[in-house]
């Protein structure tokens, strides 16, 4: 009986636990209006109509800030958005819900798992974020249509990664927070467009596909460090 108890009185710990944690979740966006995939026709800066397919992008080392300064890590975190699949919308951290001053995370995998071999869980290759075992990840990626794509069936394509040097395409995204309460949800917005305007003017026409490591995809890893907003705290 007393094992019992001890038993189910862990569990509930455990429960407890899970409910009070700190919950990240990513909203995509085009614009100001939530992005929907496949029919949506959006407006690029330089006017280009898209219409989004897929959007994804690898989210690690996530670190929050509290209130007193002291940055708290989530050790060992990779984590896998795709807009098409909002179980993925959602990241629960094992860290207590508190007042907090920011929120930092790269978008990308660092070197050391890009070398290492077979990776597992949001790191699986057969997840389609994966070039080859010379190349490593891809760290976001973002597909879909245009009308002014010179490319069959006029498609667009941007796999952006790479971390070799003068070519790492990670970036390390810091937001403010500076809540006056205890937080338990942090919802963040990543706006699509953004990849076209972010830092460095991308026209479709130009450029439709980016699929190995270099300048241009440099260029759009310096644009969606920029797509990324924050949209309420709860």
């Amino acid at each position: 009986m007393k094992q019992l108890y001890l038993l189910i009185l862990g569990l509930l710990v455990v429960i407890s636990s899970f409910a009070q944690s700190l919950q990240l979740k990513f909203i995509p966006l085009a614009g100001n209006t939530s992005l929907v995939l496949n029919d949506s026709i959006y407006q690029t800066k330089a006017g280009e109509p898209i219409t989004v397919r897929k959007f994804l992008f690898y989210v690690s080392h996530i670190h929050v800030k509290d209130v007193h300064g002291n940055t708290i890590p989530v050790k060992n975190n990779y984590y896998l958005f795709s807009a098409s699949d909002t179980a993925t919308w959602n990241i629960q951290l094992p860290i207590q819900p508190q007042i907090l001053s920011a929120v930092s995370f790269t978008i990308g995998v660092d070197s050391i798992k890009n070398v290492s071999g077979i990776q597992t869980g949001a790191l699986d290759p057969m997840l389609g974020m994966f070039w080859t075992w010379n190349t490593g990840y891809i760290f976001a990626k973002l597909e879909g249509n245009s009308t002014v794509s010179p490319l069959p069936q006029q498609t667009f394509s941007y796999h952006v990664g790479g971390y070799k040097h003068n070519e790492n395409a990670s970036k390390t995204i810091h937001i403010p927070i500076n809540s006056s309460h205890k937080v338990s949800t942090i919802i963040i917005g990543a706006n699509v467009l953004n990849w076209f305007n972010g830092v460095n003017d991308l026209s479709i026409k130009a450029h439709p596909l980016c699929h190995s490591p270099g300048k241009l995809a440099m260029q759009i890893a310096d644009n969606y460090s920029k797509m990324f907003q924050l949209l309420k705290v709860q």
